[in-house]
């Protein structure tokens, strides 16, 4: 593990900020099209899944999530080298994102923490370094896509990092 201790204030999601590592998932701000017979808002494509590699398929996944103590503690990232991986919360669940961009490194002064607002979800592009599910308030449930198939798809980087909210 790394010796320095890397301290981070998690800044509100917004796409804008996180744009290098994902997608953020929230219809409040897209555009929409209406279906079945007019009684429903197709907030359509709104984060990119990538599938990468031979035999890759999409999985569809509830996680069930343990809320995390702040200021919150991490030991490492990791990152799925062969797909993206989104997660969204189901009960309106408030979560911590950390990330860092792709590569064989990690660069400290480019990790980044995000705080969700419970309606936002996030989809991790292809190779982005990410935190493990950090649910604040209570126990949270997460429709999870990301890819399932053949090939080594997760790697771990140790990091010492602490998180705190603003």
């Amino acid at each position: 593990m790394n010796e320095q201790l890397l301290q981070l204030t998690a800044e509100p999601l917004s796409p804008e900020a996180f744009t290098a590592f994902g997608d953020v998932i929230d219809h409040r701000h897209a555009e929409f099209f209406m279906i079945n017979s007019g009684r429903t808002r197709r907030y359509h494509d709104l984060a990119k899944v990538e599938t990468l590699g031979e035999e890759a398929r999409t999985l569809i996944s509830i996680f069930v999530s343990q809320p995390v103590q702040m200021p919150l503690e991490l030991t490492f990232l990791e990152r799925h080298p062969l797909g993206s991986q989104a997660f969204i919360p189901l009960h309106g669940e408030r979560f911590v994102v950390v990330v860092a961009p792709p590569g064989d490194v990690i660069d400290p002064t480019q990790v980044r923490a995000f705080v969700t607002d419970g309606r936002q979800g996030v989809n991790y592009h292809a190779g982005t370094w990410h935190a493990i599910q950090s649910v604040l308030e209570s126990e949270g449930e997460f429709l999870v896509v990301d890819r399932g198939g053949a090939g080594h798809n997760c790697d771990e980087h140790p990091l010492a990092v602490r998180v705190s909210l603003a």
